[in-house]
Order: C-alpha cells, then structure tokens, then sequence
C-alpha cells in the first residue's frame, strides 16, 4: 500500500469512537479512471487548467482515507485516527458530521461502468482489517455516500454490487494490514 499524507484532515475529537466506514466513488474527469487527478484533488495540488471541469474544484478541499484503483492497488492519504474530509453534509443514524466518525474509503469508478474484481476484493479486504482493528466496527457500519448524503450524492451507486460485496467480506481472510 502507497501513503501519501493529504494536507485536507484534521483532528478528531478527544474520545470520538470510528463506528461507520463509507464507501465512494470517483473520477476525474468525470468518466476517466486515473489516479493522477485524484491525487493531485487530494493533496491540494490539483491543476484546474487540466480540464474544463476541474474550474468548479478551485479552493475545494477533500480526502479520504483510502483510495482503491481498477487495479486493486490502494493509496492511503489519510491516516485512520485523523479525521479525513469525505462526506461533506451529512448523517447517519441520527447523527451528524459523518467525518467525525467515519473512515472514508474512495474507489476509482462511476455510474456506468461496473468495478472491477480487484476492487471487490481489496477493499473487502481493507474493510475486514478495519472491522478487526475497531471494535465498533461490522458488516452494518458499512455504507454508501448516498446512505448519508440521500438526494446530495449518488455513489457508490449502482454499479457497486452491494451482495457481491458482502460476499466478499464475508470470503476474505483477516490479514495485518499496514495502516497508519
């Protein structure tokens, strides 16, 4: 696993248990898989001149923990005890700021094509490292953006496989996985 350190996090709050991990989907430019322009949104060195729809993310800050390429190759940018900027507005189970307590997991896709089995598979498995490394996570605690953001964000959407995903929690074996 790559780590990079994206100057888009800040602290949690003393005592805040991680009880949800939410799950996302991205590309940039809409429709094109390449880790390149992620990375470069996430650790503020983003060049808006590299495509017309890169203008609307001037002065946007964001992260995620973790991003899984189509490759199965996974970067972690923010390290899990920091609070990493992913879910923006929103709730879940009553409460609010979904950043405070969750860990944010970005996979390289969009609304039209499927993932590919790497992902599947890399980020079930980071999932079950994450399930056995905090105690208040579960299969339960594992949701989408649209679970917390409804009506404000579609994905991972419906090319994420929710059952195919599951059943691939449910097969990968635990493994210590390097994480800060």
């Amino acid at each position: 696993m790559r780590e990079l350190e994206s100057p888009h996090q800040n602290a949690r709050a003393d005592g805040c248990s991680i009880d949800l991990i939410v799950l996302h989907a991205i590309s940039l430019p809409d429709g094109l898989f390449s880790m390149n322009h992620i990375e470069g949104l996430f650790m503020g060195t983003l060049d808006e001149t590299a495509h017309a729809s890169f203008s609307e993310l001037l002065g946007v800050h964001v992260s995620a923990h973790f991003v899984v390429e189509r490759n199965g190759s996974v970067t972690q940018f923010v390290a899990c005890q920091q609070r990493a900027w992913h879910a923006g507005i929103s709730a879940w189970q009553g409460r609010s700021n979904c950043n405070d307590f969750s860990i944010g997991i970005e996979m390289i896709g969009d609304e039209r094509q499927p993932f590919t089995p790497p992902q599947y598979r890399e980020t079930a498995r980071l999932c079950r490292h994450l399930i056995h490394r905090y105690p208040h996570l579960g299969r339960d605690t594992i949701v989408g953006h649209q679970d917390i953001a409804p009506g404000r964000k579609w994905d991972p959407g419906m090319q994420w496989d929710w059952p195919r995903f599951h059943r691939s929690l449910a097969h990968i074996r635990h493994f210590n996985l390097s994480t800060r």
